[in-house]
Parts: structure tokens; C-alpha cells; sequence
């Protein structure tokens, strides 16, 4: 199953969605979802390796989707992608933070493969509220 890893620059943003995303996606089999938020000491920021660490616990061999909230998030798993410091097939996804971590719990917890999962979470741009 894909795993998924939420990066905000807040602790509680990142853990809120994920159980957000959780809670929506209930229902059988749960994809592997885990925040990366805050700096290193827990502020405000962007940590490598709290992001590292959160990729190789959802793991299961199946890739890992990296959703980032903004700014430095996004930089710093770009920078972890290239330097190899993820698991293999670790992907960053361009897709809105709350929307797209949904629709990517919901398409993992489906068994869907990662290219899949990516999609999903993009075409939560689309959706509308008006």
C-alpha cells in the first residue's frame, strides 16, 4: 500500500489533517499516513528530518506520496528527493494540502498504485465550492 506523508510547518496542521484525511478515509484497510510538521525543536519551520523519518515509517514498498503545505516544505522535499535521502518511488505531489491529502488517503486505502495516488490527489484542484 502507498504511503502518505503530510509536511506542514505546523505540528498541528500536519497531525490535524492527517487525522482529517484518516477519518474520511475509515472504512477497511488504512493507508499508511504520518505528519511531518514543525522545525526540529518543534516550532514553526520545516525539518528534514522529521520528514525522512515519517517517509521511511509509512514505507511499505509500495512509494511514498510527500504533500506539502508551502514555501520551505516544499524545497526541502525537493532537496531530499534529489540528494536520495527518501525510500525508493517517494514522490512530491503537487496538490492542494487538505483536498489532496484526502483524496490520497482515500485512493491508498484503496490499493491504488502510486501514480494513481499522485492523480487523485491533483484533481483536487478541480473541485469546486460554488
Amino acid at each position: 500500500m502507498v504511503g502518505i506523508v503530510l509536511v506542514s510547518h505546523s505540528v498541528a496542521v500536519a497531525e490535524s489533517v492527517a487525522e482529517l484525511a484518516r477519518g474520511l478515509a475509515a472504512g477497511g484497510a488504512l493507508a499508511p499516513v504520518a505528519a511531518a510538521g514543525g522545525s526540529a525543536s518543534g516550532g514553526l519551520g520545516t525539518s528534514a528530518e522529521r520528514i525522512v523519518a515519517a517517509a521511511r515509517e509509512v514505507d511499505r514498498g509500495a512509494g511514498v506520496a510527500l504533500l506539502v503545505d508551502l514555501g520551505s516544505s516544499v524545497l526541502t522535499v525537493k532537496a531530499l528527493l534529489v540528494e536520495d535521502e527518501l525510500p525508493p518511488d517517494s514522490r512530491l505531489v503537487d496538490a492542494p494540502f487538505v483536498e489532496g491529502a484526502v483524496a490520497a488517503v482515500v485512493a491508498a486505502s484503496s490499493g491504488l498504485p502510486l501514480p494513481a495516488v499522485a492523480s487523485a490527489a491533483a484533481e483536487a484542484y478541480t473541485y469546486r465550492k460554488t
